[in-house]
């Protein structure tokens, strides 16, 4: 897992990334919210943890500018903004959770495990998705009923994004925006033959078009 944290209390960024390594996390630090907006941009992250009162561009901006341009990332304040009002306009923005500084370490995990189970992100290993349906994240394996389907390394990003938004609409560009750097985004066009090519696999009543909004996974 990938995470992204904006906190440009040094010590503080130091403290949250050691731990946030003990855990085995992936982590980008940086302290400026246009850095942290350009990285995200060249980079793909699982999570975002982001202070708001920070130099350029704070994080509720940040997020509002990342919202407008369809990429959902789960994304955690961590800021002294205290009043109801803050947390208000934070969760506005876009946000998944608001923790108030100052905070222990244990209630950010807390926090990042919560996320990953109603986000559907998984580290490793295998998720059920159904009674009959299991994904293994490691090896690229789709299992139903007991035969296993191996997707090819772009499949797998379509359908983990659609098990990140289980039971929810998501459109090709949002597909686009949150799977591959701008440089890299494959045309619509082959986007929808990897769904396709999942829905003969899954059967098409697994991944239904929903008019005007884009696809659904239904698990």
């Amino acid at each position: 897992m990938k995470i992204l944290l904006l906190e440009d209390d040094t010590l503080l960024n130091e403290i949250i990334v050691e731990f946030l390594e003990e855990l085995d996390y992936e982590v980008f630090t940086t302290f400026d919210g246009q850095e942290a907006l350009e990285a995200i941009y060249e980079n793909r992250f699982d999570l975002l943890i982001l202070d708001v009162n920070v130099p350029s561009l704070n994080g509720f901006e940040l997020l509002k500018e990342l919202k407008s341009n369809s990429i959902d990332i789960p994304t955690i304040y961590i800021t002294s903004l205290h009043t109801s009002q803050d947390m208000e306009d934070g969760f506005k923005a876009g946000a998944d959770d608001y923790i108030k500084k100052p905070f222990h370490l244990s209630e950010l995990k807390l926090r990042i495990n919560n996320i990953k189970r109603l986000r559907h992100i998984e580290d490793s290993g295998v998720v059920k998705l159904s009674e009959n349906i299991f994904y293994d994240n490691d090896e690229k394996i789709l299992k139903i009923n007991e035969k296993s389907n191996h997707l090819s390394k772009t499949e797998a990003k379509v359908f983990e994004y659609f098990i990140k938004n289980k039971n929810k609409s998501v459109s090709i560009d949002e597909i686009s925006l949150n799977n591959w750097v701008y440089d890299e985004v494959p045309t619509a066009t082959t986007i929808r033959t990897y769904i396709k090519n999942l829905r003969k696999i899954l059967g098409k009543d697994k991944i239904t078009t929903i008019k005007g909004l884009g696809y659904k996974l239904n698990l």
